[in-house]
Formats: structure tokens, sequence, C-alpha cells
């Protein structure tokens, strides 16, 4: 998968905050957290994967049309 920092301008804070809810099911605190200030991250399941996939790519997409919408479209070496 191809890493698309050209879109990062259109990431908005909901889309975020968005992103942290689906994924904050997997952070487990420590019993003594308020003590260590750690915690542990449970392992990923196949579903899991599946959905972070498809969440990717809806993020994408949804940066790609508010990139076009803005009249930037794609920026890069192609396109330049």
């Amino acid at each position: 998968m191809k890493l698309r920092t050209d879109l990062l301008k259109h990431l908005t804070t909901e889309d975020v905050a968005e992103a942290a809810e689906a994924t904050v099911h997997r952070f487990k605190p420590e019993p003594l957290f308020s003590q260590t200030g750690t915690g542990s991250l449970s392992p990923t399941s196949t579903e899991d994967r599946a959905r972070e996939e498809a969440h990717s790519m809806e993020i994408t997409r949804k940066l790609e049309a508010r990139a076009r919408k803005s009249g930037r479209g794609r920026t890069g070496p192609k396109s330049r």
C-alpha cells in the first residue's frame, strides 16, 4: 500500500478521532495504570485487520474527494 502523504493536508481532527475510536477497544491499561502510566495493546484479530483495511480505503477515498473539491487533486511527481 502506498503512503499518500499528499492527502494529509485534507485530514481533519474528526477523521483522527474516528480512527482512534475504532481501535480503542484494543488498548488495555495495566492494573496499576495510575502508578506506572503504561498499558498494553492486545493482538489484532483477522476481523480487526479487515476493518482497518476497509477504513483505510474509506478515508483515502474521502481525502481524495476533498482534494478534488479543493481543486488541488493529486499532487506528486507524476502530476507536475
